[in-house]
């Protein structure tokens, strides 16, 4: 059998030293961000793998991260928490750890699974997701001096919370659309959000409502739908705010489910998507791409916001919290110009 390769077999070919190299594996916060990258690529080429019974031995840990994968809706179209995770994951085992899934009841119901797994000492640390306003996980762990990194906030703002965050910047993502929709030449614009209370519902909600007021355009509560149940909405939402005598001439959706209602309502209307009513999303399933025309979508960084929450398990001191802003993918629904893609 061919011999593993070692760690000094790292350091050697990427010109650094031993202990640069372990620095990266566990603590890569505290290395040069280029030459993070070099090392990295060096442990993918040579496919160096690092001794987990050893280093478990030695600091009697269990290599494992502790994640809970929440219940989804059978119909949803919204595949980025899968992708996520999978990001997740493969960033998690770059380190030479693996991820724990589990179930856990939401809110303060689903703290003991967490006590249990520390009891155990079946993890060595959690990543948190799907975090609700006043989520109880955070102060819980943080009490107890277990490191954990979020994704997401629990409350509406940027301000302190217990542990670091990384979370993706809803609003700044619909005032992007806003402000396409502007260069298109939209003038009365109305937003398909999610039940009032929904944190990102609510930060995606404030982005459109700001664009809009920079550019001195109406947003009033009249151009405003909260819908109860977007997994259940078949176009119910924006057939509200198509008004012949005077609606939206472009809808931005909170997520893709409420943009694939409204294709529905203006196809009930004869409406063109595109070409009479204008329409954004959020979450860049992969539906958008295969509409017909395709959908303009907000595409969240799930890469980057795996790599980061990673980096924040191994930073000691990591506090505060990081906010990163999604990509506007311009397509047939908001910009005629683009080609329409797939059909559905």
């Amino acid at each position: 059998m061919p011999r593993a390769t070692t760690l000094e077999q790292v350091a050697a070919r990427a010109g650094v030293s031993r202990q640069t190299v372990s620095n990266a594996l566990n603590a890569p916060g505290k290395v040069r961000p280029d030459t993070l990258r070099r090392v990295r690529e060096v442990i993918d080429e040579l496919g160096y793998r690092p001794d987990t019974k050893a280093r478990g031995l030695r600091t009697r840990s269990s290599g494992l991260i502790g994640y809970c994968v929440a219940e989804r809706r059978a119909d949803s179209v919204n595949t980025f928490m899968d992708r996520y995770l999978r990001a997740l994951t493969a960033e998690v085992e770059r380190t030479g750890r693996h991820v724990l899934l589990f179930t856990a009841a939401p809110g303060a119901e689903g703290l003991p699974v967490y006590e249990d797994l520390l009891a155990r000492s079946a993890v060595d640390a959690f990543v948190l997701s799907d975090t609700q306003v006043g989520d109880p996980r955070h102060e819980w762990l943080a009490e107890r001096g277990v490191p954990f990194a979020s994704f997401g906030r629990t409350g509406s703002g940027t301000g302190d919370q217990p542990g670091p965050w990384v979370d993706v910047d809803g609003a700044d993502g619909t005032a992007q659309a806003v402000r396409h929709l502007l260069e298109q030449g939209h003038s009365r614009i109305g937003f398909l959000g999610l039940p009032e209370g929904n944190r990102v519902g609510d930060d995606r909600a404030e982005g459109w409502r700001r664009a809009c007021a920079e550019a001195g355009v109406e947003a009033s509560g009249d151009l405003v739908v909260r819908c109860a149940d977007e997994h259940r909405d078949r176009g119910e939402a924006a057939e509200l705010l198509l008004d012949p005598g005077g609606g939206p001439t472009a809808l931005v959706a909170a997520n893709d489910a409420l943009a694939l209602g409204a294709y529905a309502a203006l196809a009930a209307r004869g409406l063109r998507v595109g070409t009479d009513v204008a329409v954004t999303g959020f979450d860049d399933s992969p539906t958008a791409s295969v509409l017909v025309p395709g959908l303009t979508s907000l595409r969240q960084p799930v890469e980057r916001v795996a790599r980061r929450m990673v980096e924040l398990l191994d930073e000691p001191d990591a506090a505060g919290g990081e906010l990163l802003s999604p990509e506007l993918v311009v397509r047939g629904s908001s910009d005629p110009v683009h080609s329409a893609g797939g059909q559905l």
